[in-house]
């Protein structure tokens, strides 16, 4: 304990950054021992915040952190990815808080390149627009071409396999997917992906566990 505690003391200060990956691996009286983003652990109290994370509150081996406006609840030696970047993508949870309208929107990546998701348990696929395909360098046209129903009609779309999706430091691959060219405001995380992971709603927030 005492050499943990020399090491995260004398830990060099990071810039403040978003977190891909928070784990609360332990507590010293009043204050919590986090690992961000794989850096050396830090003691952290109360109100203090380290690279982009503040502790909330602690207690017991439970601790809430915020992430830029986004409380998440921390189980010890639990790793929790937070939005869409950091880590090495070998994170096993996802924490996705609802906005003001109930949806749950993240940052990730497709084939490496970010796009902007949101959780769509009605979608088969992970989906997403021509244009959002172009944007990432996704040559979509040598996909299989298949019509797609929508509430304007039949339009034109390509099933396609991708080779990874990340959200903050999970990350699986090939994914089955489909490119519609009707405009799209975000890329919709469909069952394609969700079927990979256990959910469950916690409060305002929707867990992801990976399966295995």
């Amino acid at each position: 304990m005492k050499a943990l505690l020399v090491a995260a003391l004398c830990a060099v200060a990071a810039v403040a950054h978003a977190a891909g990956s928070v784990t609360l691996t332990g507590t010293i009286g009043s204050r919590a021992i986090l690992i961000v983003n794989g850096a050396p652990p830090k003691t952290v109290a109360v109100g203090e915040t380290f690279q982009g994370v503040k502790l909330v509150s602690l207690q017991a081996e439970q601790a809430v952190v915020e992430l830029e406006g986004k409380r998440v609840n921390l189980r010890m030696d639990t790793p929790v990815s937070i939005g869409g970047g950091g880590g090495s993508g070998g994170g096993n949870r996802i924490v996705l808080p609802a906005d003001s309208r109930g949806h749950f929107l993240t940052q990730g990546s497709i084939n490496g390149r970010a796009v902007t998701f949101m959780l769509d348990t009605g979608a088969t696929n992970v989906a997403l627009s021509a244009a959002d395909a172009q944007r990432i360098g996704l040559d979509y046209t040598k996909g299989q071409p298949v019509q797609i129903g929508t509430a304007n009609g039949m339009t034109q779309g390509y099933r396609l396999r991708l080779q990874s999706v990340r959200v903050g430091d999970v990350e699986v691959y090939d994914i089955d997917a489909m490119v519609s060219q009707q405009p799209m405001p975000f890329v919709l995380l469909g069952n394609s992906f969700i079927n990979r992971f256990s959910m469950r709603r916690d409060a305002d927030q929707m867990v992801l566990e990976k399966r295995y």
